[in-house]
């Protein structure tokens, strides 16, 4: 097993969500210790969080700033390894490339960046950094997702023809986001979450999981952005319609004003023998239907799984794994990254930059065409 990386975190302090399951997935398999921290620009919460967290007082930093400095002028031994940023969305790009030029390897929460050209500023600092870049597209380390994503690659289907995703929540129906909640606020605020609303949070989350698993990059879209909340000044629905290489057919549906739903991630793909469905609140379940057979269900840890598939199961069948399970697979395909280890498909084990440069495409793509008057938009290239 490799060392134990040292990792800090910016942001995710008291009262935030994000940063607890950040921190719960980082330490499931013991690849990861958190050492370090500036985890609120309030100093008495970010106090608080790091005398909770138990973090040193001497590593408890205002600023990331002051958290670079310090680390930079430690011993190799000592400094933390990665940075992950756990933030809203306009403090990803400043902060990811300023931690990846002081040679931190950076985890960061998506979307990547507030637009496309932000992201590209992120890919150049990669480069030029040679550290590892992460993205939380957490949903691509569930195990059975991998399943589907080797069953396509290896033809179980054929020639893939239908992609069709869909991530469908309602949490946002009301209008939340002028009654306090922080969560809301930031999220539906241009200046901190970006181009996109419900595109930028979810829609993102479905356009990676689609092309993940499909293996397929779309190639051109027709899109409809809606805000039905009166007064809100970013989208909160979101429909396109896609056209994918080889000729596949997709549809992409996002919403947060869909009253009553929880997280309701779901994907199908269909080729010309077959097709799967999987679903993020029955997620140990893969669904398989055949054209000239009965229908199948796989289940995590059953048999007849991949041995991708078997390297991110913990338990054994019939004890369910679920969100801060997949999390961890991609802290610790992060952690393997870095630590040079073999023995695993790190390619497609956690999502990087090319990822986060794709995602921007969309975002920037769907925002184009809706506004405009033609059919269908080129997808922007990244």
């Amino acid at each position: 097993m490799p060392r134990t990386l040292r990792l800090a975190m910016i942001g995710g302090g008291e009262g935030a969500f994000i940063g607890a399951i950040h921190r719960a997935a980082a330490a499931l398999d013991g690849h990861w210790r958190l050492v370090a921290g500036a985890f609120s620009s309030d100093p008495d919460r970010n106090r608080r969080s790091g005398e909770a967290l138990e973090i040193a007082p001497e590593r408890r930093y205002s600023s990331l700033e002051a958290l670079l400095a310090a680390e930079a002028a430690l011993p190799a031994a000592e400094r933390v390894d990665a940075v992950a940023i756990v933030t809203p969305n306009h403090l990803h790009a400043p902060m990811a490339i300023a931690a990846l030029d002081a040679g931190f390897h950076v985890f960061c929460e998506k979307p990547m960046a507030l637009d496309l050209n932000e992201a590209r500023s992120i890919a150049e600092a990669q480069a030029r950094s040679g550290r590892q870049f992460a993205l939380a597209f957490t949903y691509s380390g569930y195990p059975l997702v991998e399943e589907a994503r080797v069953r396509v690659a290896r033809g179980d289907f054929g020639k893939i023809r239908l992609v069709q995703v869909e991530y469908s929540q309602g949490w946002l129906s009301r209008p939340i986001d002028r009654e306090g909640n922080k969560q809301a606020e930031w999220r539906t605020d241009p200046a901190r979450a970006g181009l996109g609303g419900c595109l930028g949070d979810i829609g993102t989350h479905a356009f990676h999981l689609a092309e993940h698993v499909s293996g397929l990059q779309v190639r051109d879209l027709c899109a409809d952005l809606t805000t039905h909340v009166p007064g809100r000044r970013l989208d909160d629905d979101v429909s396109v319609l896609l056209r994918l290489e080889g000729g596949a057919r997709g549809t992409l549906k996002a919403s947060q004003v869909a009253a009553g739903d929880e997280n309701g991630l779901k994907l199908r793909i269909h080729g010309e023998l077959g097709g799967l469905e999987w679903s993020q609140m029955e997620p140990n379940s893969l669904v398989l239907r055949w054209l000239d057979r009965p229908t199948e269900i796989v289940r995590a840890a059953g048999p007849g799984l991949a041995e991708a598939t078997l390297s991110l199961l913990r338990t054994p069948s019939g004890h369910p794994e679920g969100y801060i399970e997949a999390f961890a697979n991609l802290y610790r395909a992060f952690a393997m990254r870095i630590s040079d280890s073999a023995g695993t498909d790190l390619d497609s084990a956690f999502p990087s930059v090319d990822a986060g440069l794709r995602t921007m495409a969309f975002v920037e793509s769907v925002i184009a065409n809706s506004a405009s008057d033609k059919k269908w938009t080129t997808l922007a290239p990244a």
